[in-house]
């Protein structure tokens, strides 16, 4: 059987453990669809990636996301894992944008510090939600159907909806039905309050995933938020946002507006390094 190199890291945390996993194969271009969502499924994490030679002459390198049951055609935090270790199996730091193909198209990511971030993809479905699917989540969520609550489309690929609520205290203690919510991808946030709330964060961020679970920390998630947060004037230009508490995680995800463009970054901490036979 073919061996590849291959990481595990874990993303949105500079300490080990304490953000959301990904497992990246390296130099994957001879694997069948077949074979990559059958590695996928054996990882069983939230995603896996494969590092192939870019098609586009723009790109640097070219990724395939997978779930365990499904490819992807862009999500967050595969795509600053991958980055990281194009960046340490390439050897090479460019002085510019890293630009990243995969199924959304081209993605630019840069270095921010110790950090890296990339550039939001536009939205593919904003605006408010309809009626049923707003009584729906808030079911989901376990919320009055009186309860003040802002929604939105935050989609830039995986189907994310958004949801504000008033408090991290009330976003923390929700306890989601997820026979009501299933098929659906909702995004929950919520302010901090710095007199009441114990943390660095500006912002709580829950993520609860159509397939059935809490995402610990999710970057196509947060990058929607931010251009609904910052466009609507809810959210400063630079924030930080915390997720993953519930969950015992420590995710930090920085978000920045540079001119037309937000910046959805954090840390990527290597935790296994070796070689895999698929």
């Amino acid at each position: 059987m073919p061996t590849f190199p291959f990481q595990q890291v874990d993303v949105f945390s500079s300490q080990p453990m304490r953000g959301n996993p990904l497992a990246v194969v390296v130099g994957a271009d001879s694997l069948t669809d077949a074979q990559m969502q059958a590695f996928a499924n054996w990882t069983n994490l939230s995603e896996t990636t494969f590092l192939l030679a870019p098609r586009d002459p723009g790109a640097h390198y070219r990724v395939r996301i997978f779930t365990p049951k499904q490819e992807l055609s862009f999500a967050g935090h595969p795509t600053l894992g991958s980055c990281h270790v194009w960046l340490a199996h390439s050897g090479k730091s460019p002085d510019r944008d890293i630009v990243q193909e995969c199924g959304a198209g081209l993605v630019r990511i840069r270095r921010e510090g110790t950090n890296l971030a990339f550039a939001a993809p536009p939205l593919r479905q904003s605006g408010p939600l309809d009626a049923i699917t707003m009584l729906r989540i808030a079911r989901g969520l376990g919320l009055s159907e009186n309860a003040p609550m802002k929604a939105e489309w935050v989609d830039n690929g995986p189907g994310w909806t958004g949801v504000l609520l008033g408090s991290r205290t009330e976003l923390l203690a929700l306890q989601p039905d997820f026979s009501i919510l299933a098929g659906l991808r909702v995004g929950v946030v919520a302010p901090v309050d710095r007199t009441q709330d114990d943390t660095d964060a500006d912002f709580e961020v829950r993520a609860f995933t159509a397939a059935g679970f809490e995402d610990p920390v999710t970057g196509s998630l947060n990058a929607g938020l931010a251009q609904w947060l910052i466009g609507s004037g809810i959210a400063p230009v630079t924030y930080v946002a915390s997720q993953g508490t519930v969950l015992g995680r420590a995710g930090r995800v920085h978000v920045r507006q540079d001119g037309d463009d937000i910046w959805v970054g954090g840390g990527v901490t290597t935790c296994i390094r070796g070689t895999v036979q698929i």
